[in-house]
């Protein structure tokens, strides 16, 4: 039986957050704004950049405008980050486990895919992943389980038996309307500001296949 896991990126593969945080404090400064870390628990962290930009304008944030910003704050996340691309403790003899196990494994992420490239490309994820999704990829975003029902689809596995790696509320969501098994990573919220997930890890130093296996109710 074919069997899947797949991680979101930002929060779950990298702690990318505060990166994120120094980007969009230079991109909102830039515009005289100055956001509070309380605003960007609430309105940051997990959502899109069309909900956002859109939030902190105050107005919608749509087509070639929503691209245009986009493309200045993702250009300063990559910039700050480019040297810093370090996994969360854990997950690179994770997913090797995972492979070597003959487990499809994917990701699928809000971000653009300039910043998957960078990132996945730098663990040398890309080639080892048979389905890689990115925010040009869909149409519906996160709490929307699109981008997960279309990694089953990419990988040809029932959701039932999908395993996602979320660390956001939306992102815990879609996973869940997506039908899948969710374990929540605590990198960026605690165990209280997230949907009930099936597991919960700090870092990937807790995960094994056996707590795979177990999660979907399959026997090796």
């Amino acid at each position: 039986m074919k069997k899947a896991v797949i991680f979101d990126m930002d929060g779950v593969i990298c702690h990318t957050n505060p990166f994120h945080s120094m980007a969009f404090r230079e991109f909102f400064a830039r515009r005289d704004m100055h956001p509070t870390e309380e605003e960007f628990q609430l309105h940051m962290y997990g959502k899109s950049n069309s909900y956002i930009m859109s939030h902190f304008f105050g107005r919608k944030i749509a087509g070639q405008e929503l691209l245009e910003l986009e493309n200045e704050k993702e250009g300063l996340f990559r910039e700050i980050y480019k040297d810093k691309v370090d996994p969360i403790a854990g997950f690179q003899n994770f997913f090797h486990q995972l492979k070597t196990n003959q487990f499809l494994t994917g990701v699928a992420t809000s971000a653009p895919f300039a910043n998957l490239e960078m990132i996945a490309g730098k663990l040398s994820l890309i080639d080892r992943m048979e389905s890689i999704l990115a925010s040009e990829d869909v149409t519906k975003h996160k709490p929307d389980p699109e981008v997960y029902l279309k990694s089953a689809a990419n990988l040809q596995v029932e959701p039932g038996i999908c395993v996602v790696f979320e660390d956001s509320f939306s992102g815990v969501t879609a996973a869940k309307n997506a039908g899948m098994k969710v374990v929540g990573v605590l990198s960026s919220h605690s165990r209280s500001e997230l949907p009930v997930c099936d597991l919960y890890i700090e870092d990937f130093r807790e995960m094994d296949t056996d707590r795979i296996f177990s999660l979907i109710g399959y026997s090796k």
